[in-house]
């Protein structure tokens, strides 16, 4: 099974949402996980109302850092704008989505970074589980 990481700045946003996108496509094909370098310590509000227009309940997710996911060599990491606050880890193949952080957006333009990152998510699910 594939693992990919998902990293942003916070973990309260971008990446939280492509974790849990990663989730809902891969059927069961990858396993997801996210962290920030710097993390909020919550899951942005916003963030939980766009899941949830979509079904999906982002409360049951938790802010983390890289300290507390798994220290392993990931398949695919996918760093998410956050430029060079964003630090390596081990993985095989690395990718960064230059998206902007939706935190301060209002709830329709946060929802269309929502949309963006659900399709890259598919499209890097489909790429690499053929």
């Amino acid at each position: 099974m594939k693992k990919i990481l998902f990293v942003c700045i916070e973990n309260s946003n971008r990446s939280q949402m492509a974790e849990a996108f990663a989730k809902i496509h891969s059927k069961g094909k990858v396993e997801a996980y996210s962290s920030g370098s710097r993390p909020s310590g919550i899951i942005n509000p916003k963030a939980i109302a766009a899941m949830q227009e979509l079904g999906y309940d982002l409360t049951t997710h938790k802010s983390k850092s890289l300290d507390e996911i798994p220290q392993i060599i990931y398949d695919y990491a996918v760093t998410m704008g956050c430029g060079d606050e964003c630090p390596l880890v081990k993985t095989k193949y690395r990718e960064d989505w230059k998206l902007d952080d939706p935190k301060n957006l209002d709830p329709k333009e946060f929802n269309k970074v929502r949309d963006e990152i659900e399709l890259r998510v598919e499209k890097l699910i489909n790429d690499i589980c053929e």
